[in-house]
Order: structure tokens, then C-alpha cells, then sequence
């Protein structure tokens, strides 16, 4: 049975550590220098605790959940280790780091750059994979592990940065959205809590409703906009305010600042 192992649980790494334990692998083990935080994600989700090296040494899968900017530090400390594995896979979720940077970082051959982003710990997330000296079986396998995190799709590398400026950071986006849509209803006069229900419950089910019905967003859009409705002056209120052009603009500086962590 494969074993697969964390080296970084923080937000990002416990939320893919929980979709990995969904998928029904058992064999997870986590290692972190905050001791406190991995054995309690560990107590959670029933995974095993080790240090980094044993990781490294043990392990066929091995995400690293550290920062861009630690990512070669933290190779420094497993690299006899991993010289001694000689079928692991890497899966670096740096951001900007591409697949080259992480084979001379690590020294591993077999290498699996993802972005993922935060609603995979529900199942509902976004992660966008590329790699590089993988075989077909060890991608359909991850393809496997990922299975319960919600999309999963294999993109060329060059197309990773762009697409994790909306996938990776587009939640904080959505929650800036639910708040101000919440904030506008509390000023209506409806009650704080049932207004973020409400706004968040909206934004799920239009993207459900998008998602299995297959048609484009303006055709939703206009199937909800009636002439001389409510809809259509609230749609006009966000054009007023500039709406689409600020959202492009957000993906556009994510993409920028990702390419300078790189």
C-alpha cells in the first residue's frame, strides 16, 4: 500500500491531507516543526506523525507544503534521503516554483507541480497538476489520491501560474464577494447571520447550477435579469462600480505577484 507523506501542515497542506484520507488511503504521515499542529491534525483526520527525514525516506508520494520562499531550505534537510528513494514522486504546491527549480532543489527526477486551493478540505476545490518524468500509472494513481478534493485537471506547466491566480486565490476573491453581498442585505435590514447564509448559499448554487447545465454565464445572467426587473438595475450597480474589470484586475495581479515568487 502506498504511503504518502506531508512535509508542511499548515492550511494548505492539512486541507489536501484530509482530501488524501477521504479518497481511502490510509497510509498518511505528517511531519512538521510545529509538533502541536501536526499531531493534532494527525488526532483528526488519522494519519501517523514523523519527522521530515522519515518522510523523505519512506515515503512514494511526498507533498511539500512549505512556503516558495523556504522550499530549497527545506531539500536541504531530506536530500540524502531522497537520494535513497528511488521511486518517489514529488508534489510541490509552491507557488511561481516551477518543476525545473524543484528537480535541482531536490534532486528527485519524478516531479508533480500542483495548485490547489482551500475548499478541497470539503471536497470542493480546484487543483491544476503538471509534471514531469512521471509514468502513466503514478499519474492515473495521483489522479486517484486527488480524487475527493474536487476538480482535478492536468494542464501544460507554462499554464499553471495563470490559472492558480484564479483557482488559487479566487476564494478570498469569493469571500470579499459573500461578505459585501451580506454587508448590502444587513443593510436592508436583514439579520447578519441569515444574510451570509443566504449570500453564501447563492454563490454555491449558481456555480452548481452553471456547473451541470453546461451554459455559458451571460446566458445565465440574462435568464435571471427580467426587463425593467430588480436583477438588471443590481447589474447595473456593479457595472457602475466597475465589478468585472476589478475581478479581472485581481486574477491579473495574483498572476504577477506568483510569477515573482518563482
Amino acid at each position: 500500500m502506498k504511503k504518502i507523506g506531508f512535509i508542511g501542515c499548515g492550511n494548505m497542506g492539512g486541507a489536501l491531507a484530509r482530501a488524501v484520507r477521504s479518497a481511502g488511503f490510509e497510509n498518511v504521515i505528517l511531519a512538521d516543526l510545529d509538533t502541536a499542529k501536526r499531531d493534532a491534525l494527525a488526532e483528526d483526520i488519522g494519519a501517523v506523525t514523523a519527522d521530515a527525514r522519515t518522510v523523505a525516506k519512506e515515503c512514494d508520494y511526498i507533498f511539500m507544503g512549505v512556503k516558495p520562499q523556504v522550499l530549497a531550505k527545506a531539500f536541504d534537510g531530506i536530500k540524502a534521503e531522497l537520494s535513497e528513494n528511488k521511486d518517489v514522486v514529488i508534489v510541490s504546491m509552491a507557488a511561481g516554483v516551477s518543476i525545473e527549480k524543484v528537480k535541482a532543489y531536490s534532486g528527485v527526477d519524478s516531479v508533480i507541480r500542483i495548485m490547489p486551493n482551500m475548499p478541497v478540505s470539503v471536497g470542493s476545490g480546484v487543483v491544476l497538476a503538471a509534471s514531469e518524468n512521471v509514468t502513466d500509472e503514478k499519474k492515473a494513481e495521483f489522479s486517484e489520491i486527488m480524487s475527493k478534493s474536487g476538480i482535478f485537471d492536468w494542464l501544460d506547466e507554462k499554464l499553471i501560474d495563470g490559472a492558480s491566480a484564479l483557482s488559487g486565490c479566487g476564494p478570498a476573491f469569493v469571500y470579499m464577494f459573500i461578505e459585501a453581498l451580506a454587508d448590502g442585505a444587513v443593510a436592508c435590514g436583514l439579520p447578519r447571520d441569515k444574510a451570509l447564509l443566504y449570500a453564501a448559499g447563492t454563490l454555491e448554487g449558481s456555480a452548481k447550477a452553471m456547473l451541470e447545465n453546461g451554459k455559458h454565464p451571460e446566458k445565465l445572467k440574462d435568464e435571471v435579469c427580467s426587463p425593467a426587473g430588480s436583477t438588471i438595475m443590481g447589474v447595473k450597480a456593479l457595472e457602475d462600480g466597475g465589478f468585472r474589470s476589478a475581478a479581472m484586475n485581481a486574477v491579473i495581479e495574483a498572476y504577477k505577484r506568483t510569477k515573482e515568487l518563482g
